[in-house]
């Protein structure tokens, strides 16, 4: 259910009564509204400290961006940067040239892509998109450090994460790396998440797979669960989406995303502004028009994103509606 781990001198449980005051509160309030049903899923999070992933982070001031740090002199804005560290959102955690390159994701939606992955003792992960670490240290007290291998494509982020990680007496693999191309030297996998968003599920994913894997990423503005079956043509990765919106740091090095969607004359105003059309305008990027989209979606009754699914087979993906042989399906590219 958990690990031992070595923590070490000045961290740990009551190291700091208001952070973990401030911890305790943010998982209350996470279970209050049906995440954290896991015993083991909940203990970490109330026992993985966030403030030592994120010792600063920045939100919007006037005029740009504004840094908070957990060593300001000031203690008035030492404590906006911990009520921020301990809020449900997500934290940006480094800036370059004024772009968002890497984040600290929201604890609620982390919490319940975990729970999602169905993990079970003894089971290895691969994480796409290792940020501050945060996340592969909740993988890690779950599953123990020899089972955790997370990949990120700057060498700065991973070198920041390992410093992060090993303040929390956490010593998960972390490999510098392209993520799209998985991690094959400590493969294979029974489950792999990442935490940043695609515009398609690398085909290298499920190659490095067991069968009967999960694989958890961000496509579009969803989440999709794919369970990997192997086959005489080789694996096979399908699975619907998950009922949550979900908004990531796309994965560098990756084919870019769809560019923002404006509104498209003659589409009204009320389905640009409605958030599960605009998840099927992102999905059938290239493949719909906007007009084709409305159309299906006002025919099939604005269906929710569990109808949606994604199939990764025989050298292809594609993105469907309730049948993946059926006769809505958008090829995804990437």
């Amino acid at each position: 259910m958990g690990a031992h781990r070595e923590v070490p001198a000045g961290t740990g449980s009551g190291s700091d009564p208001e952070a973990d005051e401030a911890r305790h509160t943010l998982v209350r309030n996470i279970v209050a509204r049906g995440g954290l049903t896991d015993p083991a899923w909940r203990a970490a999070f109330e026992e993985v400290e966030r403030h030592l992933f994120v010792p600063y982070y920045y939100v919007h001031g006037i005029g740009g961006y504004e840094r908070l740090w957990g060593e300001d002199p000031d203690p008035v804005r030492r404590r906006r940067w911990l009520r921020g560290v301990y809020g449900d959102e997500a934290l940006a955690t480094r800036m370059r040239d004024g772009e968002l390159i890497s984040s600290s994701s929201q604890p609620s939606l982390m919490a319940l892509m975990l729970e999602a992955l169905e993990v079970r003792d003894g089971h290895t992960v691969l994480e796409i998109g290792t940020g501050p670490g945060y996340n592969a240290a909740l993988l890690s007290h779950r599953l123990g450090d020899a089972a955790v291998t997370s990949v990120d494509l700057d060498p700065e982020i991973t070198e920041s994460a390992r410093t992060h990680l090993a303040a929390a007496g956490y010593r998960p693999t972390i490999v510098t790396g392209d993520g799209a191309r998985g991690c094959p030297q400590r493969a294979p996998y029974d489950r792999i998440i990442a935490t940043c968003t695609l515009p398609s599920v690398p085909s290298a994913w499920p190659e490095q797979c067991t069968p009967g894997a999960l694989i958890l990423a961000p496509v579009a503005t969803g989440l999709v669960l794919l369970e990997v079956r192997a086959t005489a043509y080789g694996p096979r990765a399908e699975g619907h989406f998950l009922h949550t919106p979900a908004y990531f740091v796309p994965l560098r090095g990756a084919s870019p995303l769809p560019e923002p969607i404006a509104r498209p004359g003659g589409v009204p105003r009320r389905a640009i502004g409605d958030e599960l059309f605009r998840f099927l305008l992102t999905l059938t990027a290239g493949s719909l028009d906007p007009h084709e989209a409305l159309s299906l979606w006002e025919r099939e009754e604005r269906p929710q994103r569990e109808r949606y699914g994604v199939t990764v087979a025989d050298g292809r993906q594609w993105a469907w509606l309730d049948d993946p042989e059926g006769p809505y399906t958008w090829p995804l590219g990437g």
